[in-house]
């Protein structure tokens, strides 16, 4: 039986996550059903009673085109090792749909591999690129300006200026920094910023240490020094790194040295092509002929 926003079922949610994200850093997961998991996010499958398979709904608020439209992100679908096969994650997909096409005009999953989830109707809307550099290939200078833990409030003062070069993106607000900086702390990572001579944020680097190399998981900078100085600092806490970008950022300009690497990264499902386009005075029948609309490039690179 398949329950929606059942705050019993929140332990077993918990359960299918943990058996199924066997890589996931522990602190992560705390930190998620602590901070953001809310019993209505949750999509259950049950057998006996028990939670057997679980999908997350977490809704959002996104800009397109001039307007903000409710949609939502798909995540972490689980289910438990001995329940794999019967079918329950065909289910709750198929109640996932269907609660979404009442809800909103738009949903998304970010996904690296966009096939098996074609058949409830999402295709791949954007990409992900990373550039991999290493210490030689990245001139050096010094870290001045550069600094450990932003603020939330300077974190959103850049990424709202960064953001206007793009379309399609999610609605932030302090809170939403609020839990970013908590998140990243949860997963061992690192938020390196960059102010100028009057102590104005001009960018900011979220870092994941990986082994022997670090990801940037999220760059956001308002110029070519704000993003030298962010790399380089990047780079001082280990040799290799990969910078990860929307296709539109396309810095082979500045480090050409840098092996380039992109692959499928957000499907969309166009809930109610009728409703869009009225909203939207065109014609749009499938999520290709929406994204075709974008006046400016994507970006979208919210975890959660």
């Amino acid at each position: 039986m398949i329950e929606y926003g059942n705050p019993a079922l929140t332990s077993g949610v918990r359960e299918c996550w943990r058996k199924s994200f066997t890589m996931e850093d522990p602190h992560y997961t705390e930190y998620f059903f602590r901070a953001v998991y809310k019993p209505e996010y949750g999509i259950v499958d049950t057998e006996d009673g028990k939670a057997a398979a679980s999908l997350i709904r977490i809704p959002h608020e996104m800009m397109f085109n001039g307007r903000i439209l409710a949609v939502s992100f798909l995540s972490h679908a689980a289910t438990l090792p001995e329940c794999r096969g019967k079918g329950y994650m065909n289910r709750l997909m198929d109640t996932a749909v269907d609660i979404c096409s009442h809800h909103e005009l738009l949903t998304f999953i970010r996904t690296n591999d966009p096939e098996p989830w074609r058949k409830w109707g999402f295709e791949p809307v954007m990409n992900r690129v990373g550039y991999t550099l290493n210490r030689e290939d990245v001139k050096r200078i010094t870290n001045f300006g550069c600094a450990y833990e932003p603020s939330p409030v300077d974190m959103l003062k850049v990424y709202s200026y960064f953001i206007r070069r793009f379309n399609g993106f999610m609605i932030r607000d302090l809170e939403y920094f609020v839990r970013y900086k908590k998140e990243i702390a949860s997963r061992g990572g690192k938020i390196v910023a960059y102010y100028d001579a009057r102590n104005h944020i001009q960018g900011y680097a979220v870092i994941l240490l990986k082994g022997r190399e670090a990801s940037i998981e999220e760059c956001v900078y308002l110029d070519s020094m704000s993003l030298n100085k962010l790399i380089n600092a990047a780079l001082q806490e280990r040799r290799t790194i990969t910078v990860h970008v929307s296709p539109a950022e396309n810095l082979s300009l500045i480090f050409p040295q840098a092996v380039k690497k992109e692959e499928p990264f957000l499907s969309a499902r166009l809930n109610d092509p009728v409703l869009f386009s009225r909203l939207y005075g065109t014609k749009a029948q499938n999520v290709q002929d929406v994204f075709a609309m974008s006046r400016k490039p994507l970006n979208m690179n919210e975890t959660v």
